[in-house]
């Protein structure tokens, strides 16, 4: 693979990074399984592996610091992120202070990950989302405080809105701290939000962009299909807002994602292919994040780092999904309150 560099760091990452969600109770339950599937990443030439705190409430940390054992830790830049909340599972409300972005949170957090994943650095340690309790400052202080330790190298945001990506870049030079030197967004041929904003500003920081969900949640990877029954996925019952068929924007990416099967089709490629190249192409990305469950889905992905869209498949995808368009709000990751508290949108009558 031809490696890129990570934003400005000088830390060199191959064009697709492993995403490790899938590893643990969240998806492969074995794991023997999945420690498989990573070492034939590794073998494939992907040196660049991110996971999170929160998937499987900590075992996929576990299943990934079992896989870099014996060695393969120093050849792997290794990432994971803290916010969500821990404890408790998914959905279920656990201790407020067992989450966000909290300097209290992070540096006792950062301790549980770095005793999960068997290791003694973290790479690039990421915020997985906003906090808007906690001052940007707080966060940055702290993990400037844990860099200038050692116990990570560097560190990055996720799902952040553009105006809070440009808000921390300037807390960071007024406050002397360290900065954001990433920026994982969703991005996918279904998702193109942040073509308007994030990916731009992204540009103008010298950010790396790790675009999570390139495949938009399975609905890319050919089995959204009209007159096709729907292949089985644990995310729908996890996130069933994206995968809706009975609502407007259900319907509306359905036609969406069986368009571009079909230009895949007439282009020669797999879908799979087709969707992981696009995200690949944009100039503002660094590598997308697969997130293979098993061996089959790893190899069906892993040859995207060898295709490269013509400009008119790259023509025909802007008519189906216009630059700058996300079909489903569900698939942009992240509502501020601005958007989901209608008292936050409409002045109060007495």
């Amino acid at each position: 693979m031809d490696y890129r560099s990570l934003g400005r760091t000088g830390i060199q990452v191959s064009p697709l990074c492993l995403g490790a969600m899938m590893f643990g109770a969240w998806g492969e339950p074995d794991h023997d399984a999945s420690i498989e599937v990573i070492h034939r990443a590794l073998d494939a030439g992907i040196n660049f592996i991110d996971t999170a705190d929160v998937y499987s409430q900590g075992e996929s940390e576990v299943i990934v610091g079992k896989a870099l054992a014996n060695g393969k830790r120093d050849d792997v830049v290794l990432a994971t992120k803290f916010h969500g909340q821990m404890g408790v599972p998914m959905g279920e409300v656990g201790d407020p202070n067992q989450r966000g972005n909290s300097r209290r949170w992070i540096i006792r957090e950062v301790e549980e990950s770095l005793r999960r994943l068997d290791t003694d650095w973290i790479d690039l340690y990421q915020v997985h989302r906003p906090d808007l309790d906690t001052d940007v400052e707080e966060t940055l202080s702290a993990l400037t405080d844990l860099q200038r330790q050692g116990k990570i190298r560097a560190f990055g945001s996720s799902t952040f809105p553009a105006h809070q990506m440009v808000q921390a870049q300037w807390v960071s030079e007024r406050r002397g701290l360290g900065r954001f030197v990433t920026e994982q967004p969703p991005y996918s041929l279904l998702a193109r939000g942040i073509e308007a904003d994030v990916l731009p500003v992204a540009q103008e920081y010298g950010m790396g962009v790790l675009p999570w969900s390139p495949l938009a949640g399975g609905w890319l990877t050919g089995g959204y299909r009209k007159g096709k029954e729907l292949p089985e996925s644990k995310r729908r019952q996890r996130m069933p807002a994206r995968y809706d068929l009975d609502s407007p924007d259900g319907q509306r990416k359905l036609d969406a994602a069986d368009a571009l099967g079909g230009l895949a089709d007439d282009a020669g490629l797999s879908l799979v292919h087709m969707a992981l190249a696009f995200v690949m192409q944009h100039p503002a990305v660094t590598a997308p994040i697969i997130g293979p469950r098993t061996m089959e889905h790893l190899e069906s992905q892993l040859g995207a780092a060898d295709v490269t869209l013509s400009t008119d498949v790259l023509d025909r995808i802007d008519e189906i999904v216009p630059p700058g368009v996300t079909i489903s709000s569900a698939d942009a990751g992240y509502q501020p309150p601005s958007l989901t508290d209608p008292f936050l949108r409409r002045r109060r009558t007495s």
